[in-house]
């Protein structure tokens, strides 16, 4: 079976829905690898990252007679695995946000550019990044991994969250500051890649 037919897509979800246990390892062991590389992003160590791919998976499992069929299969699945991964760094209470003054908070500008923030990324070693989120304290992981990697706005980040906008955009900031200083310190200067 393949996730970029169709018809398979169609017959896979059926499957599941009807928890044919044949479909739902189809589908696990067709995805497990990239679900495994989003959650290691926001796990302490690969252990922890298998058990958010794990449980994600009991919850896609759950939702999946609700997949419409208008976007892909992967990116409804991605979403459930990262949501219910918050979800679970939340209930273990591990994640808080970087709180400062409200106020001031709501009127920060993002004056990120977009395109530029993914070419800086990619500037450096897929293995470098990931050693380096996998050291930010919970809630600066989380932020920069929903707004630089899994592209979500900032609006989006403060829903899913429950945080403001201006506090998405204060982690974010301080994220990409703790990174800079941390990159310096294991790999020497970084020739203004992230200015």
């Amino acid at each position: 079976m393949d996730l970029s037919k169709q018809e398979d897509v169609v017959k896979i979800v059926e499957g599941c829905a009807k928890r044919e246990r044949k479909y739902q390892q189809i589908l696990y062991k067709a995805l497990y690898g990239k679900m495994l590389g989003t959650c290691i992003r926001y796990a302490t160590d690969v252990e922890e990252a298998k058990d958010f791919v794990h449980d994600g998976f009991i919850k896609v499992f759950d939702k999946i007679k609700n997949f419409k069929h208008t976007g892909s299969l992967e990116g409804w699945i991605r979403r459930i695995i990262i949501n219910n991964t918050i979800d679970t760094i939340r209930k273990n209470k591990r994640m808080e946000m970087d709180f400062e003054r409200k106020d001031a908070l709501e009127y920060m500008q993002d004056d990120s550019n977009e395109e530029l923030e993914k070419t800086k990324i990619e500037n450096l070693t897929v293995e470098k990044i990931i050693e380096l989120i996998q050291e930010l304290s919970p809630g600066y992981k989380v932020v920069f991994n929903l707004y630089v990697i899994e592209e979500y706005t900032h609006k989006e980040i403060a829903e899913m969250l429950n945080i403001s906008i201006g506090t998405s955009k204060s982690n974010l900031a301080k994220a990409k500051d703790r990174l800079r200083k941390m990159y310096m310190k294991k790999y020497g200067n970084i020739n203004n890649e992230w200015e």
